[in-house]
């Protein structure tokens, strides 16, 4: 393989919102930068899962429901 086709993987450090830091290798910046999250992975629902409730506006998710009632049988 072309050695000029592999993006340089080296050590940063990452900055947690609540100013704890760890190290991990990435392909972002140069050695030893520090890459600060606006967003904290480890209570922000995109990662955890979350409590997110299925709204039905409209009767979408009742008419989506009777569309494919029987679609899947199980």
């Amino acid at each position: 393989m072309k050695p000029e086709g592999h993006p340089d993987y080296h050590f940063i450090t990452v900055v947690m919102t609540d100013g704890t830091e760890y190290q991990t290798r990435s392909t972002y910046g140069k050695e030893g930068a520090r890459l600060a999250l606006d967003i904290d992975p480890r209570v922000h629902p995109a990662w955890t899962g979350g409590t997110t409730t299925l709204l039905d506006r409209g009767g979408r998710v009742a008419r989506f429901n009777d569309k494919f009632k029987g679609f899947l049988k199980g």
